[in-house]
C-alpha cells in the first residue's frame, strides 16, 4: 500500500502505522486524536503517526477569510502532503474543504456531526446578556460574512467586525480587550474543546442558519488507496453523510464560497431530508430563503450490498456502505433548491454580495 508503513512490535507481530495529516491548532489536533482512538477501538493493530502542518489560512491573520479568495485555504498543504504519499488520510473540519476536490482525493469519511449551530461567547462583563439585550451599537466580533449578514438584519442595533485567529486567539482577543462586547463561534468546536461553559446563546435557525458542512469531520484519503477507504468508511454516520451531501449540493450548485453569505439547515426526520437554504447580501437587507425535502427511505438491503464503484464520488463523498439512492436523492435535493433560488434571483444576489466584498 502507498505511503504505509510498517513497526515490528515486541511480541514479533506486525503492526500498521497509519500517517494521519493535520493542521497544528489545539483543536485540530483534539479532533484528529478523536478520529485516531476510533481507528484504533476498531482496528487494534493499527498505530496512528499524527503529523501536523500549518496552513496558508493559518499564517494569514491579519485579512478577513472571504478576502484572501483562495478556496483552500485550511487543506491546500495537507492535500499537498497526501499527494506526496507523506500521510495516510487528512482530518478536516467538513466545513473548511471545497466542494469540488482536487482530482485523485474523496472524502472517505464524514463522522456524526456535533451541533452544527453558531454560539455566542460574551465578554466576560457582559455575563447573562443576549444578543437581544446588548446594548446599541455594541461590537460583535466574526469573521464569517454568513454570520454577520443574518444577524446584522436581526440584530440592527449590533455593530459586526471582523476577528480572526484560531479558537484560542479569538477568545483571548474577547476576553483580555475591550473591543468586542461578544464573538461568534461554532458550536461545535467549543464542545470539542471543553469549552461548552463559554457558550452564553446557542443561536438558532431563525437566527442565523450554519455554513455547509458546519460541525461535521471529514476523512479525506486518496481515492485509488482501496484499503484506507475501506478502513475509514465505517466512520461514516448515514445521516450525517446525506445532509451532507444535500448541503455541498446546494453550495456547489450556487458556486457559493466563503466570500458570499450562503447558509443552511437540514434534518432528517420520518425518512424525509429536509433542506432549507438562503443566501443573503452582505447587509443581510436582501435575502432568499427556501425548504425542499426529498424521501430517503433506505432500499432493499439487498441493493445496498450490490458491488459498488469506489470511484463515484457526490460532490467529493463516497460513501459505499450507505444507499446510492438515498445519495443521489440527497444530491438532487440540494442541486434542486439552488435551482429554485437561482431561478428567484439568488444569482444577482450573490453577485453584488462578493463585489462589494471585493471593493471592501
Amino acid at each position: 500500500m502507498s505511503g504505509e508503513a510498517n513497526s515490528p512490535e515486541g511480541n514479533g507481530k506486525v503492526s500498521r502505522v497509519i500517517r494521519i495529516g493535520t493542521r497544528k491548532s489545539q483543536l485540530a489536533r483534539i479532533q484528529t486524536d478523536s478520529i485516531a482512538a476510533k481507528l484504533k477501538e476498531l482496528y487494534p493493530d493499527v498505530h496512528s503517526e499524527i503529523v501536523g502542518m500549518t496552513t496558508t489560512g493559518d499564517k494569514i491573520l491579519d485579512t478577513a477569510l472571504s478576502k484572501i479568495g483562495e478556496k483552500s485555504l485550511f487543506t491546500k498543504e495537507l492535500e499537498n502532503a497526501l499527494e506526496r504519499n507523506e500521510v495516510d488520510l487528512v482530518v478536516h473540519s467538513l466545513k473548511d474543504l471545497p466542494t469540488t476536490l482536487p482530482p485523485g482525493f474523496t472524502i472517505g469519511a464524514v463522522l456524526k456531526r456535533e451541533s452544527p449551530h453558531d454560539a455566542v461567547v460574551l465578554h466576560p462583563k457582559h455575563r447573562g446578556q443576549t444578543l437581544d439585550t446588548l446594548p446599541e451599537n455594541s461590537v460583535i466580533g466574526t469573521s464569517s460574512l454568513r454570520r454577520a449578514a443574518q444577524l446584522k438584519k436581526r440584530f440592527p442595533h449590533l455593530d459586526f467586525k471582523d476577528i480572526r485567529g484560531n479558537l484560542n486567539t479569538r477568545l483571548k482577543k474577547l476576553d483580555e480587550k475591550d473591543d468586542f462586547a461578544a464573538i461568534i463561534l461554532a458550536a461545535a468546536g467549543l464542545k470539542r474543546m471543553g469549552w461548552e461553559n463559554r457558550i452564553s446563546q446557542i443561536l438558532e435557525p431563525e437566527d442565523c442558519m450554519y455554513a455547509v458542512g458546519q460541525g461535521a469531520l471529514a476523512v479525506e484519503v486518496r481515492a485509488r488507496d482501496a484499503d484506507i477507504l475501506e478502513m475509514v468508511s465505517v466512520l461514516h454516520h448515514p445521516d450525517t453523510v446525506l445532509r451532507c451531501i444535500a448541503e455541498r449540493a446546494f453550495l456547489r450548485q450556487l458556486e457559493g464560497g466563503c466570500s458570499v453569505p450562503v447558509a443552511v439547515h437540514t434534518e432528517v426526520k420520518d425518512s424525509q431530508l429536509y433542506l432549507t437554504g438562503a443566501v443573503y447580501s452582505l447587509d443581510g437587507s436582501d435575502s432568499l430563503k427556501e425548504t425542499m425535502q426529498t424521501s430517503i427511505a433506505t432500499a432493499a438491503a439487498d441493493k445496498i450490498l450490490e458491488e459498488v464503484d469506489e470511484r463515484v464520488q457526490r460532490v467529493g463523498v463516497t460513501a459505499s456502505k450507505i444507499s446510492g439512492e438515498a445519495q443521489d436523492g440527497a444530491e438532487r435535493l440540494g442541486v434542486d433548491l439552488a435551482k429554485l433560488l437561482l431561478s428567484k434571483g439568488a444569482k444577482e444576489i450573490l453577485t453584488v454580495a462578493r463585489q462589494l466584498n471585493d471593493a471592501r
